[in-house]
C-alpha cells in the first residue's frame, strides 16, 4: 500500500458529496512526475449526471498537468466502505478511464477506510482494456 495515496483518498473521501446514496468514495492517484491528484465522487439530483471518485482525481491531474510525466498513472487508490465484505473496486467505465492513462501493470489499491483491502493490476481489472492503439 502507498501510504500517501491512502491519506490522500481517505481524507477526500470525507469531502465527497453523496446526500442521495452516502456511500463516499475517495481516490488518489501518482503520475510518472511523481504528483499525486485527489477526487471523491459527487452525486447529484438528476442521478446519471454525478460522476466516480476516480474521474474526479483524474480530472484534476489533467486540470494541473504541465510537465511530462504529468498525465501517466503509475499508481492509484480508492477508499470507500467494502461491499459484501470486499473490498470496492472501481466501476467499468471508472476502469476504462484510469486505463486511458495508465498501463497494464499500474497499481490499483482497493482499500477500506481502515486501510484493509487488496491490490490490483490495470490487466487484473480490465484484461483486454480498450484503446486506439488496439482499434
Amino acid at each position: 500500500m502507498d501510504e500517501e495515496l491512502f491519506e490522500a483518498a481517505r481524507d477526500v473521501r470525507l469531502r465527497a458529496h453523496a446526500p442521495y446514496s452516502n456511500f463516499l468514495v475517495g481516490a488518489a492517484l501518482r503520475t510518472a512526475a511523481g504528483t499525486v491528484h485527489a477526487g471523491a465522487n459527487v452525486e447529484n439530483a438528476a442521478y446519471p449526471e454525478g460522476w466516480c471518485a476516480e474521474p474526479s482525481a483524474i480530472a484534476h491531474m489533467i486540470a494541473a498537468s504541465v510537465e511530462k510525466g504529468a498525465r501517466r498513472i503509475v499508481a492509484l487508490t480508492c477508499v470507500a466502505d467494502p461491499i459484501g465484505g470486499r473490498p470496492t473496486t472501481p466501476c467499468g467505465g471508472c476502469r476504462q478511464r484510469i486505463a486511458e492513462f495508465s498501463g497494464p501493470d499500474t497499481l490499483v489499491h482497493c482499500l477500506s477506510p481502515e486501510g484493509a483491502g487488496r491490490t490490483y493490476t490495470m490487466a487484473e481489472l480490465l484484461p483486454g482494456a480498450f484503446s486506439m492503439d488496439k482499434a
